[in-house]
């Protein structure tokens, strides 16, 4: 019979996300874990599976928890315009104020493990489409609103936007100012084609 767990599962996870987050999947060890957890490896490993097991549903939960917060910024109250408009500078702003300016835990793991690990790959790819569908979506209705011209594709313009995005991301790491990322942010939404 197995014994009851005596850790806060939550807890146990957002130790490991962070040490994750902070040094990248190679570079923890199990040993690191173990640090980080306060657990023991049979028990690790006994709650969770093995490093990639725990590797993979900690960045399962951050891609849900990520795609929820763009949902719900697309999808919340306002025009869509100013929902994009909100989406743009929220994420800027987020980075502004991350004082280690980590970036993105999934682009991080998806730069650090596109050669050697195809389910991290696949799961970018389906999170970062799931995002460009909601953009797009919003564009959408930002044309059918007459905010936004309806001649140029949604698709394209999502697209245009998702890159934006992760360029603002990618930026913020180099250390960029904050002014300068909400800039970027501004200034792509000020180059969207207009009725």
């Amino acid at each position: 019979m197995a014994r009851p767990r005596n850790f806060d599962e939550r807890q146990v996870l957002g130790s490991v996300r962070e040490q994750f987050w902070d040094r990248g999947y190679t570079a923890t060890s199990v040993s690191d874990l173990m640090e980080v957890t306060g657990l023991g490896k049979g028990s690790l490993y006994g709650a969770f599976g093995d490093k990639r097991q725990l590797f993979l549903r900690t960045l399962d939960e951050y891609r849900a928890e990520q795609l929820d917060a763009v949902r719900g910024a697309l999808e919340g109250p306002g025009t869509a315009l100013e929902r994009l408009t909100g989406l743009l500078e929220g994420v800027s702003d987020g980075y502004r104020n991350d004082a280690q300016r980590r970036g993105c835990l999934l682009a991080n793991s998806t730069s650090e493990l596109h050669g050697q690990d195809p389910d991290v790959v696949s799961r970018a790819r389906s999170t970062y489409q799931a995002v460009e569908d909601l953009l797009v979506a919003c564009v959408e209705e930002a044309q059918r609103d007459g905010d936004l011209d309806r001649g140029t594709g949604a698709r394209e313009l999502g697209r245009l936007l998702l890159s934006v995005l992760q360029g603002i991301e990618f930026l913020a790491k180099t250390g960029m100012d904050g002014a300068a990322l909400k800039g970027i942010g501004n200034t792509a939404l000020a180059l969207l084609p207009r009725p």
